[in-house]
């Protein structure tokens, strides 16, 4: 059937002409979910290159920072201006951060340039979901939304592959190995900017407002100090007058961002009135906890396959593929029950729960663990978080106004991110903080075998198990250079680095407990999420036909389309069909006022 006689879907574009679009959005996403895994694998292969593996906590904190601050601020820059230009422009500043982050000289440097790419990978998500919410209803959204977790669980196989490659490489086409790792995202960014150009068609309500500039500086200062000393807390220590330094400037810059929201009103860069619509206050707090449980458990997953069961950056990626089968299949399933049933409430709580079993199975996992032990709970684990992600994303765009999916789609992506990057940090901090005392405890409890190879002379002659010898020496635990640098395991006598591993699987043990105990919390959050029956209208319809609506009041004429706007709109006025502050019925059909 061609485009012009296949069943037009709503917002007037076919179900063919919907899946160019999403083509488009998917590169956009590629980008941001293929740099977060390339990069990961290559990390330690850079710090050593460019003499700096002790600062390769500042190249992800960097990114991170700035991909979650700009993340609301796209949202409602798009709101009102259009999402295709600010689509555009956040793959082109990610790819000009890539491009410059490969002639990185240090690890300050890089840091630099990864921030700056970070500006643009905090539009990428949230604005793809945004779009998707313009140009399909739901009832159908939850259909295509699975495509971009598929898109996610794809990258999260090849990157590591691809990543281990470059790092391995001396050199290619003349350069060196690594820099291809951001070398790579150049021309498929270049690809994603042509087809979202000629492909991405979409009429929008716009507005006039005034730019919440003092909102998102206040937001600068209160996260950045939060996430800095999350991540680098363990090194400057917790009580440290630099920590404390950095949670005063946080605390006051949350305050300034709280005054600097009341006095924007609608306008501002997260309105503080969607905390009064239940949906959306519970899935940002849900969103958080679970993004800080599952980024907290993920981020050591790798490190577990590469230290304690030896695999390589590239095999390591490979023995991923249950938890991407399993997140993968979690979408698809939810998507298409979605789309039958229109309910959504149940995945989220299901999904919660499947990842708490998870992450408390993978709690019980040590050095001699059968890996096909390790891959079933990996599979739960994904399983469940492939329930979770897409379903409160849905119940969000579901629950606010069609005029305000850009904002509301960025604010909710952005407590997740929030919680990423503050498990990320924490996590981390509490692995490196307590794996060294573990480390010596599997020294002291160490069996006959490693007992036999230390007194072994030949054993003790070989250069390569210097760095076990000597920290039986210093009193039976490594130095920090050793735990930041474990290449050393590759090489030393098997018998020797049980210990090693066997402390190092302890601490990860602990965290992935805890993780599992956060998902618990997340469950509980969930249990109270209200199910809203789904829109059967895109969010662009809504909004056009909501538009006339709430200007019919004023006595103003809308203009809707590309080049139109509605100067007039009242912006705490909301439409006709919406939710208003404290409602959670989209349904709601009360012309001109809000019903609450």
């Amino acid at each position: 059937m061609s485009a012009a006689t296949a069943p037009a879907a709503p917002s007037g574009l076919t179900h063919r002409q919907v899946l160019q679009v999403l083509g488009g959005l998917l590169l956009g996403l590629f980008l941001a979910a293929l740099d977060q895994t390339i990069v990961a694998s290559a990390i330690r292969t850079i710090g050593d290159d460019l003499h700096g593996l002790s600062a390769q906590a500042w190249v992800t904190t960097a990114y991170l920072i700035t991909a979650t601050i700009s993340t609301p601020l796209y949202g409602k820059l798009s709101d009102i201006y259009g999402r295709k230009k600010f689509f555009l422009a956040a793959i082109a500043i990610f790819v000009v951060g890539s491009a410059a982050s490969s002639f990185a000289t240090s690890m300050y440097q890089l840091a630099g340039f990864r921030a700056f790419q970070g500006l643009g990978a905090g539009g990428l998500f949230s604005l793809a979901l945004a779009i998707i919410g313009d140009i399909v209803p739901p009832r159908e959204r939850a259909r295509y939304q699975g495509y971009f977790l598929a898109v996610f669980g794809t990258s999260s196989v090849i990157g590591p592959v691809v990543g281990g490659f470059f790092a391995g490489a001396p050199s290619i086409l003349g350069i060196t190995g690594w820099r291809w790792v951001f070398l790579v995202n150049v021309p498929i960014g270049i690809l994603a900017l042509i087809v979202v150009a000629r492909v991405l068609h979409v009429d929008q309500v716009r507005r006039h407002h005034r730019i919440d500039w003092w909102g998102a500086v206040a937001l600068v200062v209160g996260l950045v100090p939060l996430l800095t000393v999350a991540e680098q807390g363990r090194d400057w220590g917790w009580g440290s007058a630099r920590s404390v330094t950095a949670y005063v400037l946080g605390a006051l810059g949350l305050a300034l961002f709280i005054w600097a929201e009341r006095r924007m009103g609608e306008d501002a860069l997260i309105p503080l009135r969607f905390f009064r619509n239940r949906t959306f206050g519970l899935t940002a707090i849900g969103g958080f906890i679970v993004g800080m449980g599952m980024f907290g458990g993920l981020a050591v997953l790798p490190l577990y396959l590469q230290i304690v069961r030896g695999a390589s950056p590239t095999e390591s990626g490979l023995q991923l593929l249950p938890l991407t089968a399993g997140l993968m299949v979690g979408s698809i399933v939810a998507g298409q029950l979605i789309s039958r049933t229109g309910r959504y409430r149940i995945f989220p709580m299901l999904g919660a729960a499947l990842s708490a079993i998870g992450l408390y199975l993978l709690h019980t996992i040590g050095v001699d663990t059968a890996f096909w032990r390790t891959g079933i709970f990996m599979a739960i684990l994904g399983l469940g978080l492939g329930l979770i992600l897409q379903p409160i994303t849905l119940a969000v765009q579901n629950a606010m106004s069609p005029r305000e999916i850009g904002v509301a789609t960025s604010s909710a992506t952005f407590f997740r991110q929030m919680g990423a990057t503050a498990g990320t940090a924490v996590f981390l901090s509490l692995l490196f903080s307590t794996v060294g005392d573990k480390i010596a405890a599997a020294f002291r409890t160490a069996g006959p075998a490693f007992q036999q190879a230390v007194n072994d002379p030949a054993v003790a002659a070989d250069p390569a198990n210097q760095p076990v010898i000597a920290a039986l020496r210093d009193g039976g635990g490594l130095n920090a250079s050793a735990v930041n640098d474990t290449s050393f395991l590759n090489h030393v006598n098997p018998a020797l680095a049980y210990p090693f591993k066997a402390g190092f699987s302890s601490s990860m043990d602990m965290i992935f407990l805890v993780a599992a105990a956060i998902m618990v919390v997340g469950l509980v959050v969930f249990l109270f999420l209200p199910e809203i029956p789904l829109r059967t209208k895109a969010g662009v319809d809504a909004a056009e036909e909501a538009a006339p609506a709430s200007l019919a009041d004023a006595g103003e004429p809308a203009t809707v389309g590309p080049g139109g706007s509605d100067p007039k709109a009242a912006p705490g006025n909301p439409p006709a069909g919406v939710a208003g502050p404290a409602g959670d019925s989209p349904e709601a059909e009360t012309p001109g006022r809000t019903r609450l």
